[in-house]
């Protein structure tokens, strides 16, 4: 998917969150940094609709995010940082079937789907389980499984290993390494995306730094004096 910024900004009650920035993404693997406040989320939403340019224009394709939002509606996934409050019915696959209810799908159809999308993300058995039984990085697997159900091109991930132990992080990080979807990943888990196409890194709302993962890394790691 092609995403294009033209001279887009944000403003919040006179604060600038996002100064205006013109920009092209086309990468399959793209990294946000940045500290708390730069910026980052702001970002990501603009892209899927979320937010709104208070300047300028975000497009998908060539579609405009606000004036073509029905058409692009269903292309882009976002997963929040606490995935537990996107989670919700409280069994897994109810969860699932929600998200495919506006689509003329029959019974036996949407199931094959859900279970064909539980057994890719491996985790066929979290079918029948209840959200709140699940462990931080099964939860993280149950609201991407619910984003991917609905055949997004894009999906937006935000602070995925965010307070996960060292073995559920490693599940969620080998797990989007084997999406084919174009993946937005915002991290302070900088390890995460050491193999990224792109990363981008944003500070008091302006985007400072763009390319490689170890050098825009290395800029952050600078700019924050670790």
């Amino acid at each position: 998917m092609n995403i294009r910024f033209e001279n887009v900004s944000v403003t919040y009650e006179a604060r600038a969150a996002l100064h205006p920035l013109t920009l092209a993404l086309s990468e399959h693997r793209i990294g946000i940094i940045g500290l708390n406040g730069s910026g980052k989320s702001t970002f990501a939403r603009l892209i899927n609709g979320l937010a709104h340019p208070g300047q300028g224009r975000v497009t998908l394709d060539g579609l405009d995010t606000v004036k073509d939002s029905a058409q692009l509606a269903g292309r882009t996934g976002y997963i929040f940082q606490n995935p537990a409050n996107q989670i919700i019915m409280p069994i897994i696959a109810e969860d699932m079937a929600f998200g495919l209810r506006s689509r003329k799908m029959n019974k036996g159809d949407r199931d094959a789907l859900i279970a064909e999308t539980l057994q890719r993300l491996g985790i066929p058995h979290l079918s029948q389980r209840r959200a709140h039984e699940l462990s931080g990085g099964e939860l993280q697997l149950a609201a991407l499984a619910a984003v991917l159900v609905t055949g997004p091109d894009l999906i937006i991930l935000d602070e995925p290993t965010n307070q996960l132990d060292l073995k559920n992080r490693q599940l969620v990080e080998k797990t989007m390494q084997g999406l084919s979807q174009q993946l937005i990943v915002i991290s302070h888990d900088l390890a995460l995306l050491e193999g990224f196409d792109r990363v981008l890194l944003f500070d008091v709302g302006q985007l400072v730094a763009d390319g490689a993962p170890h050098e825009t890394i290395a800029r952050y790691r600078e700019m924050a004096g670790a």
